[in-house]
């Protein structure tokens, strides 16, 4: 492959820009009619959504890691470098947004013309205009019978203050008015603030792992020029390495003789370990330090779940497997766990539960890994009153990701639990089953507002744990798939919790204890009991499969025993024979169940813990 020489595009000529958009408005759409008219890719009618490359993105046809690609575009006579990301559009990976905006000086913010504003483009929008970037607002879909675009045109103006003549109407699909964007970036994006003679200063804002060239990172270059045979320093790990290879991304990665001040695109640097490539780090020369980059608030997990082996002789694979995944996605939080049913595993904490099954997904096919992933949980505080306690633990608050390490009531001032601020998107027909949805999952309106006679945006604070499983599916089918809903960290607020065992014959298993609202704990409880009862195997004694909260019973479910028909030989005769041979048959089974201990299998745990689908 030919290098190539990068010199040719001053900071003048460059621009570092993302698409931002809700779910399934032709964001990767629109990146491919991009790549296509700047010659990057070759036009055919194969080109659909070519920067989502994971197999994941592929069969679910949505975006999960944001990708960049390095365009050539000449106008008015000028050669312009633009640098694109393309961002994906769920709530769960609002963070690999937020981190895609770092590299860049400006947006384009797609809406689609059928659907207009909803809750992810409000959440977009706002992350973008924090970030100061030029904001440049597209209206996608304009071919479709359906599509209003002075509807999405007038919510634009309304919602975000954006003169209605800014607006570019295109198809993404059938390349219409496409031109006219690319003219738009490069008239309204400002180029980067850096210069090349300033020394090197460079920003890791993404890495994927390659199993013969070692880690992959992409980076922003904020500063000075980076070749083969440069030592550099990661301000992070504080370690030196030798660059192998600089390039861009044209989604392919392209090799380049330097890369300049200004510039996005990958570096190989022979780096072995995968937590080498801290993304949010700053790379320099060796011998010439520089004040780091601020880097990115680190993600927060809202919602845990246990991860285990299906087989613990696989445990080191799942090890490996697991360190090359959270490099590439570096959103997810692992601790190590173990329990007693399923062995040694992790914890891991992520941003919502798509991710979640996501990341289950990729593990299996990107690494043959099965595994048991058990119900998710969300992260609750508690504040310690018992001095002993503190002295133990070093701090009053502490955080809980696993029920076994909840705190008794009497040595707790108050426990917390994370709320969330949703803004829902919603045609006003449907207003009146929303809310009554959301004052069941305990929800506290905080305000409403028409976008326009046909659409309501509604915010609530919602429990976390309360929308964490199944809010977003009963929202979509009470609402015919029209309502959208977006959600952002609202800090702890005080809560009634309790902590729920399950006893096996009055023995507690310490795997299904959940931590659970007041409110809530009679339903949950029941509905355990009932699941365990299909799920354990009889034996020849009675179990007793109980719900308990402290020393209270708040559920019961009995699982009969088996037994054998000791009346079967009487023929007539007197009653009390039949009586004393019971009577007889029920004293042995007293015995069994005083000695006999249940053992649970571990289907059976598997069966209750993993997510509940069939509620």
């Amino acid at each position: 492959q030919e290098e190539l020489d990068m010199s040719m595009y001053p900071v003048e000529s460059i621009r570092n820009f993302s698409i931002i958009a809700h779910v399934d408005h032709g964001k990767s759409t629109l990146a491919d009619r991009l790549l296509e008219i700047t010659g990057t890719i070759a036009k055919t009618d194969r080109n659909k959504q070519v920067l989502d490359k994971l197999q994941v993105e592929r069969e679910r046809g949505i975006t999960v890691k944001a990708q960049s690609a390095s365009l050539f575009y000449s106008h008015e006579g000028v050669n312009y470098l633009l640098n694109l990301i393309d961002t994906p559009g769920h709530v769960d990976f609002s963070y690999e947004v937020s981190r895609s905006l770092s590299a860049c000086q400006g947006v384009i913010l797609v809406v689609d013309a059928n659907e207009g504003i909803q809750a992810q483009t409000v959440a977009n929008f706002y992350l973008a205009f924090e970030a100061q970037l030029a904001i440049i607002p597209v209206i996608n879909k304009i071919d479709l019978k359906n599509a209003d675009p002075e509807r999405a045109e007038k919510q634009i103006e309304k919602l975000f203050d954006i003169p209605i003549d800014e607006c570019v109407r295109i198809s993404a699909k059938q390349g219409t008015n496409v031109e006219k964007v690319l003219q738009k970036v490069i008239e309204k994006i400002p180029p980067p603030h850096c210069n090349t003679a300033d020394p090197l200063k460079a920003l890791v804002f993404d890495s994927t792992f390659d199993h013969y060239r070692g880690v992959i990172a992409n980076i922003a270059l904020f500063g000075g020029e980076i070749q083969k045979g440069h030592k550099i320093v990661s301000a992070h790990t504080k370690k030196r390495y030798e660059v192998n290879e600089v390039g861009i991304l044209t989604p392919n990665e392209q090799p380049t003789r330097k890369l300049y001040a200004g510039q996005v695109g990958y570096l190989i640097a022979g780096m072995k370990e995968v937590t080498e490539a801290q993304i949010g780090d700053t790379l320099f020369l060796y011998k010439q330090p520089v004040e780091p980059l601020p880097g990115f608030k680190s993600a927060k997990p809202m919602v845990f779940a246990g991860m285990y082996p299906v087989d613990q002789t696989e445990y080191n694979n799942l090890k490996s497997a697991l360190e090359r995944l959270t490099l590439n996605d570096s959103s997810v939080t692992v601790h190590r766990d173990s329990s007693l049913a399923l062995g040694a595993g992790w914890r891991l904490g992520f941003l919502g539960l798509l991710h979640m099954e996501v990341f289950n997904q990729r593990l299996e096919q990107e690494y043959n890994m099965s595994v048991i992933l058990t119900a998710p949980t969300v992260p609750y505080k508690a504040i310690l009153s018992s001095a002993k306690l503190i002295k133990e633990y070093g701090k009053a608050e502490i955080t809980i990701i696993n029920p076994a390490q909840f705190p008794d009531k009497l040595s707790v001032s108050e426990y917390l639990e994370p709320t969330v601020l949703g803004t829902i998107v919603t045609p006003h027909e449907y207003i009146g089953k929303i809310i009554a949805l959301c004052q069941d999952r305990r929800a506290v309106q905080k305000d409403m507002l028409y976008i326009d006679e046909h659409r309501v945006m509604l915010k609530y604070l919602f429990p976390l744990n309360e929308i964490v499983v199944d809010f977003y599916d009963a929202l979509k089918s009470l609402s015919s798939g029209y309502a959208s809903f977006d959600y952002e960290d609202a800090g702890y607020q005080a809560a009634d919790l309790i902590k729920m065992d399950i006893l096996l014959n009055g023995n507690p298993v310490e795997e299904l204890a959940t931590i659970i609202h007041n409110d809530k704990a009679y339903a949950t409880g029941k509905f355990l009991c009932e699941r365990l009862k299909d799920a354990i195997p009889r034996q020849l004694f009675e179990i007793a499969i109980q719900a308990a909260i402290g020393k209270k019973i708040i559920a019961r479910e009995t699982l009969k025993a088996y037994r054998k028909n000791v009346v079967a030989k009487c023929y007539g005769g007197d009653i009390t024979r039949r009586m004393k041979l019971l009577k007889r048959q029920a004293e042995g089974k007293k015995l069994m169940r005083k000695i006999g201990n249940v053992e649970v299998p571990r289907d059976a745990f598997i069966r209750v813990l993993k997510r509940q689908t069939d509620k």
